[in-house]
């Protein structure tokens, strides 16, 4: 049966129509069909100005062999079914709005949907790249501007892909949702919310079985001017990284709990952060999903990031959140939330020391060093931070 909302609750319903609740708790499969900078242990540019310097260097025909042995690589079937071992039953699927354009890379989605289908996961699709971009970003694919929210042509092809992604799984019953948009960055609410009901109608012309999540405006924090779901089967979604100054590393040996700046960042004032949802959640009777949190993992004896993680846990759990950790894997760096299992070599392709640095050396590496860069990117290479997985696992009982 396909998952639904009822009463403010995830649910699923046996073969006998008995609904029994279902808590979401999975991870991101990120930089995978989106790809992402320092994912790759690099500079966070968009990945179409990475493609088209790679192109410009090697050629259109080892642009095509580059995409092909990344999306073969980065993610394959060992990792849905460790992900399913471990304990989480959904996987959130971020993709680029340019891969479902051909058939050869669409192909990609559709083989993860098998893939957690065959391993007993929920899927969410995760549209992170929108048609003129919907943040000015690089993890939106964007050259700084976000022009999805200025063309009425950008809108009418993101609805369009909606409509075509509602035809091709509207009976894939693997699918929880879908998550039409991530991380909007709008001046205007009422703009973002006339889109998200442009978008929710047209794919409930085709589509009435699948969860919709709509994520909040502003990178997914502002929820608020939703209000009402305009739809019975749809879920509300924030991304929580509070403090992203701790979260991401981007101050140098903050404690937590602790103070940056004036301010002091113990448990209860992500609590506070919290219940504002879920006072949301409580009025409207709207389930509330983490589509992303996450950390960057330092040493935690030290800085106490996984304090941190399991204060943000407990409170999902208090709050009832479904949630999805930010993310799978990583190349290990000192800043943004890193991987559940980190790459932590250093060969020429990876070169921390610069000055040239991550997917930026492929330029001039990738011509000769293909075989060994690809065969990097595999899982089997890519070491468990073991803490962080304790710290989740106990958390999926």
């Amino acid at each position: 049966m396909f998952l639904r909302v009822e009463k403010g609750k995830i649910i699923a319903k046996n073969a006998k129509g008995i609904s029994k609740p279902v808590m979401l708790k999975g991870v991101n499969l990120g930089g995978w069909l989106m790809m992402e900078g320092y994912i790759l242990g690099g500079r966070n540019i968009p990945e179409r100005e990475f493609k088209n310097n790679l192109a410009l260097k090697h050629g259109r025909t080892a642009l095509l062999e580059f995409n092909r042995l990344f999306r073969d690589n980065f993610i394959l079937e060992r990792d849905f079914k460790l992900i399913s071992k471990s304990g989480f039953n959904c996987v959130r699927i971020p993709f680029n709005f340019r891969l479902i354009q051909a058939r050869e890379t669409f192909r990609y989605l559709e083989k993860a949907v098998d893939l957690c289908r065959k391993h007993g996961l929920f899927a969410i699709l995760d549209l992170h790249s929108a048609p003129g971009s919907q943040n000015e970003d690089w993890h939106s694919d964007s050259l700084g501007e976000a022009l999805l929210w200025k063309d009425k042509r950008c809108q009418e092809q993101l609805i369009g892909i909606w409509q075509f992604l509602a035809q091709r799984f509207k009976h894939e019953k693997t699918i929880a949702g879908y998550d039409i948009l991530n991380e909007a960055v709008c001046a205007n609410n009422r703009v973002v919310s006339g889109l998200y009901k442009k978008i929710i109608k047209a794919i409930r012309e085709i589509d009435r079985n699948h969860i919709i999540f709509l994520e909040g405006n502003n990178w997914a924090q502002d929820i608020e001017f939703l209000g009402e779901p305009c739809d019975e089967n749809m879920v509300y979604s924030i991304h929580f990284y509070m403090p992203l100054e701790f979260t991401f590393n981007f101050i140098r040996n903050i404690r937590y709990p602790g103070k940056i700046g004036n301010t002091h960042f113990p448990k209860a004032k992500l609590k506070e952060k919290l219940r504002e949802y879920y006072l949301i959640q409580r009025k409207y009777k709207v389930p509330i999903f983490v589509g992303e949190f996450g950390q960057n993992s330092r040493c935690p004896y030290c800085h106490k990031e996984l304090t941190w993680l399991k204060d943000t846990l407990s409170l999902f759990r208090e709050f009832g959140f479904h949630w999805t950790y930010w993310t799978w894997k990583a190349i290990a760096q000192g800043i943004y939330p890193d991987g559940i299992y980190q790459y932590q070599e250093n060969p020429a392709w990876v070169n921390r020391q610069g000055p040239a640095y991550g997917w930026e050396t492929y330029y001039y590496l990738w011509h000769k060093n293909k075989k060994q860069i690809s065969d990097s990117w595999r899982s089997e290479n890519f070491r468990q931070n073991k803490a962080l997985s304790s710290v989740l696992g106990s958390f999926l009982r």
